[in-house]
């Protein structure tokens, strides 16, 4: 069947062609400019020899450009591989060669790690901006299960891996996630916040909007009290984040007292703290709706859907078409399904699932077993299919031969009124293995003291659970797509 990712802005340039398909300060790109704009670079790649199959990167900002030369590359055959904006000329470089990428399509900005890269890869550097090439009369359909998108994962555990997406995986997620779960339409404006070079921005924001002809305000880079004054000039209807975009707009919304005009938010990247999923509904009338997935999972898995109610702290169900299941941890070689309520490793299977890791069969193996993802997080499922997420496996802290899960502490301890965030991390100990510190974000009007904060702890914590230590810190380590870097807070506090 042929079938191309880029057919999400092809068929809304038909359908709404006069329509804002971006907003970008002043800035308004028609369905009809930006798809024009994408097989202008298309028939650029072609000029540069780029055939169907082979790898286009972009090194680009949130900008109309990012769309325009995502599409392109697509429209010409060829497959994306979105680099991370915040990656250094060696990484970088690495990730060139490792995708075996014909040319990098640069923003001004990252021109200089953008450039040493490609000198490095022997790779072909462009600067972004529109080509003057004749539009290309239509674009190239693939198969769909041929490679489309190859997004490199954050590489916390060694080098960076590709995951290989096809256009069958990526056009169904927009959909269901378009459809099914944000149920958005031509008429909605989406807070284009998220990274585009992320799988949850692209999926979430950028294709799930181009899906339905709906548009997106691009931020290049997010600060809540920008955001929130975007949102009440543009007249935002739908915002995807991570939870620390969530408490940034919280902070806004004490300074601002206009409110967009919102209906539905949506919060993935790392589990959402109960008490923010509170304070926002109560502040911007509108509930967040949790849900999860990862790059390899295109990548929502599973969702809070109004068919099936909403159970804050959970992230719902498995999407349309997609089973979301806990498995035993400890088996590598087989999967095992554990019954309702059980701890254990989260397993996915369906159609977001990816086709592997890019020269990394090894990889693929351990990832993809008899037929089910494995994440490497950790929860359970309970009687109504709602799983929720206790712990990435790899942050599991092991106290005295006790198992502690930061997210239950963190949960704990974002109930005090002094706490604006924190992370729960686990640093060696020679007696217990493991210790439990607690790295605190606290709120700018009020004063806690560390020792207060562990005594307040161990009242509302089992023994084993409550941290033994308190950090503060001025502001939390992000990675692009908000999430708090637990290994940055890890190698600050054990070096103290």
């Amino acid at each position: 069947m042929a079938l191309s990712l880029a057919s999400v802005l092809a068929e809304s340039a038909l359908r709404h062609p006069e329509r804002t398909a971006v907003v970008f300060g002043s800035q308004r790109t028609s369905y009809a400019q930006l798809w024009e704009q994408a097989l202008r670079y298309a028939s650029f790649f072609r000029r540069q020899g780029v055939t169907p199959g082979e790898r286009v990167a972009i090194l680009l900002l949130n900008a109309p450009d990012f769309p325009a030369a995502y599409y392109g590359v697509l429209a010409a055959g060829a497959v994306v591989v979105p680099v991370h904006a915040l990656l250094t000329a060696e990484e970088i470089s690495f990730v060139l060669a490792d995708a075996g990428a014909k040319a990098l399509v640069c923003s001004p900005q990252l021109a200089t790690q953008g450039r040493a890269a490609c000198e490095s890869a022997g790779v072909l550097f462009v600067e972004s901006g529109v080509p003057d090439d004749e539009a290309m009369d239509q674009m190239v359909l693939r198969e769909a299960e041929a490679d489309a998108v190859v997004l490199y994962t954050s590489g916390t555990t060694g080098r960076p891996k590709g995951a290989v997406l096809t256009h069958n995986n990526l056009v169904l997620n927009c959909t269901v996630v378009a459809h099914d779960l944000f149920q958005i339409t031509h008429e909605d404006v989406l807070l284009g916040a998220l990274p585009l070079f992320h799988a949850f921005g692209q999926t979430c924001v950028m294709n799930a909007a181009f899906r339905v002809g709906a548009s997106i305000v691009l931020m290049p880079r997010f600060d809540g009290e920008t955001a929130l004054q975007l949102m009440v000039e543009c007249e935002v209807t739908v915002v995807s984040g991570v939870p620390t975009m969530y408490i940034a707009l919280l902070d806004a919304a004490r300074k601002n007292p206009s409110r967009p005009p919102l209906r539905r938010c949506c919060a993935g990247g790392s589990a959402s703290p109960v008490a923010v999923l509170e304070r926002f509904e109560e502040v911007f009338g509108v509930p967040i709706y949790e849900g999860y997935g990862l790059s390899e999972t295109s990548p929502v898995a599973s969702f809070n859907q109004q068919e099936f109610g909403r159970k804050p702290g959970t992230v719902g169900r498995g999407i349309w078409g997609v089973e979301v299941a806990i498995a035993d941890a400890e088996l590598a070689d087989r999967v095992r399904l554990l019954p309702q309520d059980e701890l254990g490793e989260i397993v996915i299977r369906g159609h977001c699932v990816f086709k592997g890791y890019l020269n990394n069969p090894e990889a693929t193996r351990e990832a993809i077993v008899d037929g089910w993802f494995r994440s490497g997080d950790l929860g359970t499922r309970d009687e109504d299919g709602f799983v929720t997420i206790v712990d990435r496996k790899k942050d599991l802290i092991i106290r005295g031969g006790f198992n502690v899960y930061p997210r239950e502490v963190e949960e704990v301890m974002m109930r005090h009124p002094a706490v604006k965030q924190v992370a729960v991390i686990g640093v060696p100990h020679d007696t217990h293995g493991e210790e439990i510190v607690a790295v605190v974000l606290r709120e700018e009007a009020l004063e806690i003291t560390a020792e207060a904060l562990i005594a307040w702890s161990q009242e509302h914590l089992a023994r084993h659970k409550y941290p033994r230590h308190v950090h503060f810190i001025e502001a939390m380590p992000l990675g692009p797509s908000g999430k708090v870097l637990k290994r940055v807070l890890r190698e600050r506090v054990y070096a103290h």
